[in-house]
């Protein structure tokens, strides 16, 4: 860790620092998935227990944008380059480990079913992103293909401003999802405050290798209202470049770091996600499949088959048509 600041901060915040330059952090659904069973979004559109996800970053320390919305700590701005990576099966290991750690004081809470907590101590699916940008690990083909041997399903996160990364993976996550944050080059500089002069362009040729990898892929729109909120039709135009198999209008939550930045008055209410939403399918032709108003998240599809991983179809009840076309 190049930051003793930055590594103090991230454990009074509940990380765990695994390594060098990673981390592992409960997510709050794994919580209510063993409390209550209740998975996130991602189990309603995707099929992930929430229960059996282990949340991390590989590159905690490391990120070239500086989101207005990230909730997450940015204190890398002045940190030296680091030219030391931890191995990628000590970091798969110590992560699991440090899942465990963290999950050991539920066994004892009666709300918490033996046999959710039981499955929890192996994570069958593995979220990368968390802090930071995992692409800037420079052995994340390995830690990929030692998940996948291991049956770990993996969702990769990646800012898309690093498309020599993307060009290089190999193997390719189960899912990967790009944030495209904004509609145009001046909302992207002012927002994400990136720190090359041609990230836009970055993200640009991403979203155009993005579209013939082989995988799942997903273009995630983080709406933060009175700054990227609208513009349906550049978003349009940018995912179809992209082409991805999913689309995810996703409402900024007015918490952690990000209140340091923004007020609550610029988190959108699900509704106006929704609507959003509404508007870039019929822009786009994408089908509206779903959303979960708890997340302030809706769900855009190309087709309406294939959205859950393999063997992995929980109980979801569609949206009626009436409700899917409402708002276009």
């Amino acid at each position: 860790m190049a930051d003793q600041d930055l590594s103090n901060d991230l454990v009074g915040q509940g990380y765990q620092l695994v390594g060098k330059h990673s981390a592992v952090k409960l997510c709050y659904w794994s919580r209510e998935s063993l409390a209550r069973g209740r998975d996130c979004y991602k189990g309603r559109f995707y099929g992930i227990e929430s229960h059996r996800c282990l949340q991390m970053s590989p590159a905690i320390d490391s990120c070239n944008l500086h989101c207005r919305f990230c909730w997450r700590n940015q204190g890398w701005e002045n940190d030296e380059t680091m030219v030391e990576y931890d191995d990628p099966e000590a970091l798969l290991d110590r992560s699991v480990e440090a899942q465990r750690r963290i999950l050991s004081g539920f066994k004892g809470d009666p709300d918490v079913r033996l046999d959710r907590w039981d499955e929890a101590q192996t994570p069958r699916h593995i979220a990368i992103s968390l802090t930071g940008e995992p692409t800037l690990y420079p052995k994340l083909n390995r830690f990929l293909e030692l998940c996948h041997e291991r049956g770990i399903t993996t969702f990769l996160v990646t800012n898309g401003t690093n498309p020599d990364a993307l060009r290089a993976l190999d193997p390719l996550p189960t899912q990967l999802y790009v944030s495209v944050t904004a509609p145009n080059a001046e909302v992207f500089r002012r927002l994400t405050l990136p720190a090359q002069e041609d990230a836009w362009e970055r993200l640009l040729e991403s979203l155009s290798i993005v579209r013939e990898l082989p995988t799942r892929r997903v273009v995630r729109h983080t709406l933060v209202k009175g700054w990227n909120l609208g513009w349906v039709g550049a978003y349009a135009e940018l995912d179809q470049i992209a082409r991805p198999d999913f689309i995810e209008p996703k409402g900024y939550v007015y918490m952690g770091k990000s209140r340091h930045r923004l007020g609550r008055d610029q988190e959108p209410t699900h509704k106006e996600v929704s609507e959003f939403a509404h508007r870039l399918a019929t822009k786009t032709g994408y089908l509206y499949l779903d959303e979960s108003p708890d997340s302030k998240v809706a769900l855009l599809g190309r087709s309406s088959e294939g959205r859950f991983l393999p063997g992995r179809t929980p109980e979801v009840t569609p949206l009626p048509v009436v409700e899917a076309l409402a708002g276009i």
